[in-house]
């Protein structure tokens, strides 16, 4: 597909065109959810992507760009969303769901369910212990594999932030794993010092 096709994509879908339409759904739904998941503060993420894609259903006609402009506006409006739920839920004092969701397939079927569960609980407490930008760019370019452009354009800053934001992220994640690391040392030491071997 060349560059002026995939740009025609989202003026078709903008025209009403549903396999335009199901097309950027398909290119953007997955990658869309595992963001929502994985980003701190998104308890109700199907929720939230699925009012995204009303919303970006109900304004793509007025939409002008192209596919990866399309893909940082659906995530924008997402952040969005996600942040007015986040609102709503402090005023509340209560969370619509509970924090621990049931198992998911991210990306295809996985052969061990138990290795992904924990896999995505890690990613999500690590970027828990992020600032709110760190770990939403972080989402955006490494969990979900967006490019610097849309992220920024999905997070509502400028190019060289979210490299700032992604570099400053990852220096943080890198000390938090080594010091948990060094801890983990020491035990392994204590038990061969008691034994006489490994």
């Amino acid at each position: 597909m060349t560059g002026s096709e995939a740009d025609d994509i989202v003026a078709r879908a903008g025209a009403g065109d549903p396999s335009a339409w199901r097309e950027l759904y398909e290119a953007n739904a997955g990658r869309l959810l595992l963001w929502l998941r994985t980003t701190p503060g998104s308890a109700d993420a199907d929720d939230i992507a699925a009012e995204a894609w009303l919303v970006a259903a109900r304004k793509v006609s007025s939409f002008t760009g192209g596919r990866h402009e399309f893909t940082g506006w659906l995530f924008g409006i997402a952040r969005n969303l996600s942040r007015n739920s986040g609102r709503r839920e402090s005023r509340r004092g209560t969370s619509p769901y509970p924090l621990e969701d049931d198992t998911i397939a991210l990306w295809g079927v996985a052969e061990d369910r138990f290795g992904e569960v924990d896999g995505r609980d890690l990613a999500v407490r690590l970027l828990a212990t992020l600032p709110q930008r760190e770990a939403e760019t972080i989402a955006c370019v490494d969990v979900v594999g967006l490019d610097i452009a849309t992220t920024a354009r999905a997070l509502g800053i400028s190019a060289p932030a979210v490299r700032v934001a992604r570099h400053r992220g990852l220096r943080r994640l890198r000390s938090l794993l080594a010091a948990a690391e060094s801890q983990a040392q020491p035990k392994v030491a204590e038990k061969v010092d008691r034994s006489g071997h490994a």
